[in-house]
């Protein structure tokens, strides 16, 4: 599983965090490592590259139209790159473990989430579309979640985003929702936060 997807990889230094990184749609693999290696330039790095291609545009899964996921393949897509991620913590046993995802990245990430919740310590989900009401999720009890969207956000509507940041509430994650006015960009506050949640 280690090798399921073509994928950036950088070695952590010693004791520092495993990064995984996963990009939006047409993004590729190098998308945020720069921006990891700034914020954090000890961790390791694992940055797969989508396996689905949308037009061309590379995507972790399937959908039938926008906000319209092929609910089947994700299930299938969810479960390899959950076998992907638990190959590469291997690697690295007892370090820290974080996740950072972007639109169609943040959504795969937070599906992994709810099915696996024990493979991260904390994740970014970046402009998240879930669409659906997930599962109840004990194992989510404690992890540190942050959350960032657009307020006007045409792909990601804000009462999806408050929903999602609800549901992880629920859950009794720890939840940070950052926001700003704009739409599905990612503006300098987001970064910022991104920034505070991954140091602190």
């Amino acid at each position: 599983m280690i090798n399921s997807y073509e994928a950036y990889r950088k070695e952590p230094a010693a004791g520092a965090p495993l990064v995984f990184t996963f990009h939006g749609t047409g993004g590729n693999e190098f998308q945020f490592t720069k921006l990891v290696g700034e914020i954090l330039p000890d961790a390791g790095i694992v940055s797969p590259r989508g396996d689905v291609s949308e037009f061309g545009a590379q995507r972790f899964f399937r959908r039938t139209g926008e906000g319209v996921y092929d609910m089947d393949d994700l299930t299938l897509r969810t479960e390899k790159m959950a076998g992907f991620i638990t190959a590469h913590k291997a690697q690295y046993p007892d370090r820290a473990v974080y996740g950072l995802g972007y639109s169609n990245g943040a959504n795969i990430l937070a599906s992994v989430l709810f099915k696996h919740p024990e493979l991260f310590d904390r994740a970014a989900l970046m402009h998240p579309l879930i669409p659906w009401t997930p599962e109840p999720q004990a194992g989510l009890k404690g992890r540190r979640i942050l959350i960032t969207a657009g307020e006007r956000d045409p792909i990601c509507p804000l009462p999806l985003t408050q929903a999602l940041a609800g549901y992880f509430t629920q859950q009794e994650a720890t939840v940070e929702l950052s926001l700003h006015s704009g739409g599905h960009e990612i503006r300098q506050n987001e970064l910022s936060d991104l920034q505070a949640f991954l140091t602190r």
